[in-house]
This record gives structure tokens, C-alpha cells and sequence, in this order.
């Protein structure tokens, strides 16, 4: 059985999540998918000419020019030794090599939040205008809706209304926030929201943070301080996401860069996947920075963000096959 079938037969049976999959992947599937089976059209036997033009088909999908030049290398040599020169073989061995090398050491892909102590405590920083707050508040509501006690708690403090933004999304999803005044300390915040968390039992903390890049130094202290302010009131940081737009291709490869350098970063949420047709930026992620993207927002619903899973991802990518 080839690696598409075993695809399909894996999910016979549709879920929702599936479906967003398939349909927030329409993009990059044009984009990539539609172009390699057009490029099987082309030819009747793959040459020098056939790995070029994949070549620049995943460079133009975002999967970053380091990882493009593994992956070809693997591809040629395996071609060669299984003696392939069937082009729609070639596309086939080609997402089989893609999905082996992300995974490492038989990872888990579809890491989700292990509540196995409460509360767990999750920093959340970003560029301005890739989606911060929203995917804030749909990650809130993807926990509330399993029935978990969420509290937002509102620390990007410099960025004109983004407290009054992550309120209004807290009351449209009935999750508690803690905020302060606009300029005001950003650990202070924090520090209240602690508190407020002593006095009631939470299952999920959820913390904005600024991600202003132009001063580094800057932020490094902040999130350093707000980190000793969680110790010191005997809790524990969980996890430190990064959200980029998927839209902003090798942008958001070097944000990750720069954010890596400040902040221990546990993985990444990529929004805006619907949107884009350079759906390889994963990849590109996964193998420059070796940080997992751990969630992918699929569309505009409460509803679209959806834990990363890649069986799903490169199903999204051949779903018409």
C-alpha cells in the first residue's frame, strides 16, 4: 500500500477537524499539490529538468531553502536506488520523505496541553498584526468548551487597546481576565493575576505579552521578570508559544529566529493557514528553529483553531488527490 492510501485509509472516516484541515488548505494545495500533479502531466519520464521544478515548487510554497535542499537530495538518492521514474511516484515518495522528516524520534505531533497540575500557565507573545488576541481567545474557548476554568490575563500594557481587546473577546467566550492600566508594569499584572488565581481554582492561565522586536533588551527583561514573578509566587510557566502569520512566509521564519533568542520557546501557532498558499512554512519552521508549530489557525471561527497534527496537514495537501 502506498503512502497516499495509507493516508486515506487512516482517515475513512472524516472528523470535523479533518474537514477544517481539508478546507483551510485549499490555498496551499493549489499552490503546491495542483502544481506537482500538473508538473506529472508534463513529463512521461522524470529527469534533471522534473527535480528542478519540484525544487522551486516547495521553495515557492515557503518551505525554506535549507529544508528544500535536504529534502532533494533524499529524493534523488531514493529515486535512484528504488529505480523510480514515474513522475507521480516521484510526487508520491516525495510527501512520504516530507512526513518522515518531521517526525524525530516517533514525536508525538498533535502535542496538546497535559493538565496534569493546575493551573497550567501558558506565555503567549507576537509582532503586532498577526492575530495575537484573537488566537488568544480562541485557544481560551478551545479549553473552556472542554470544560476547563480559563483566566486571561491581559499584560501586553504599552500596546494601545489591547487590553480592551482581549476583554472584549474574554466576554464573548465568559473567560475571567486580569488587566491594569495602559503603560503600567507588565509583571505587575501578572503578579494580580496570580492572586486572583490563589482565590480561585483555575485550570488554565493565559498571559499576553508585548512583542515589540525593535528593542530587544527590552523585552528580554520584561519576560525575564514576569518569569520571576511566576516563580516566585510558587508557580509554574508550562509553555511559551509564538504566534506568526502564516501569510508572512520567511518573515515569520525570522521572527521565530528572533524571539528564540529571548524567550525558550515551546512551539509555535500559526494563523491566517486558510489565507496563504505558502502552507510550507511547517516545515520550514520545524527544521530551522526545531520548534514545533503545536497549533494552526484554519479560518475565522472560534472554533478553526485546531492542534497541529501532520497526518492531517499532508492529508489537507493531497485531499483531491
Amino acid at each position: 500500500m502506498g503512502f497516499f492510501d495509507k493516508l486515506r485509509e487512516k482517515f475513512k472516516k472524516k472528523d470535523k477537524s479533518l474537514e477544517t484541515y481539508d478546507s483551510g488548505l485549499k490555498e496551499s494545495r493549489d499552490a503546491f499539490t495542483n502544481r506537482l500533479k500538473k508538473l506529472s502531466k508534463k513529463y512521461s519520464k522524470i529527469n534533471e529538468e522534473y527535480f528542478e521544478e519540484i525544487e522551486e515548487i516547495l521553495i515557492s510554497a515557503d518551505c525554506g531553502v535549507s529544508f528544500t535542499m535536504k529534502i532533494m537530495e533524499e529524493l534523488v538518492e531514493k529515486a535512484k536506488k528504488e529505480k523510480i521514474d514515474s513522475p507521480d511516484e516521484i510526487n508520491e515518495l516525495l510527501f512520504s520523505i516530507i512526513f518522515s522528516s518531521y517526525l524525530k524520534d516517533d514525536e508525538e505531533t498533535n502535542k496538546d496541553l497535559s493538565f496534569d497540575k493546575k493551573p497550567e500557565i501558558i506565555l503567549v507573545c507576537g509582532v503586532n498584526g498577526v492575530g495575537k488576541t484573537t488566537t488568544i481567545a480562541k485557544l481560551a474557548h478551545r479549553y473552556i468548551s472542554l470544560g476547563k476554568k480559563v483566566l486571561l490575563i491581559a499584560a501586553d500594557t504599552f500596546r494601545a487597546g489591547a487590553k480592551e481587546q482581549l476583554t472584549y473577546w474574554s466576554e464573548k467566550i465568559n473567560a475571567n481576565i486580569v488587566s491594569g492600566k495602559e503603560n503600567s508594569d507588565p509583571a505587575s499584572v501578572v503578579y494580580n493575576g496570580l492572586e486572583e488565581c490563589k482565590k480561585n481554582d483555575y485550570d488554565l492561565i493565559i498571559i499576553d505579552t508585548a512583542g515589540r522586536l525593535q528593542n530587544k533588551v527590552n523585552l528580554m527583561n520584561e519576560l525575564k521578570k514576569i518569569g520571576k514573578v511566576i516563580e516566585k509566587e510558587g508557580f509554574t510557566l508550562d509553555e511559551s508559544f509564538l504566534i506568526i502569520d502564516a501569510t508572512t512566509g520567511q518573515n515569520g521564519v525570522l521572527q521565530a529566529k528572533a524571539f528564540k533568542e529571548i524567550l525558550p520557546l515551546t512551539g509555535i501557532i500559526l494563523t491566517k493557514m486558510d489565507g496563504t498558499s505558502k502552507g510550507g512554512i511547517i516545515l520550514s519552521i520545524k527544521n530551522e528553529l526545531d520548534i514545533p508549530v503545536r497549533f494552526i489557525g484554519l479560518g475565522e471561527k472560534m472554533d478553526d483553531l485546531e492542534l497541529f497534527d501532520l497526518s492531517k496537514y499532508i492529508h489537507g495537501l493531497i485531499e483531491n488527490e
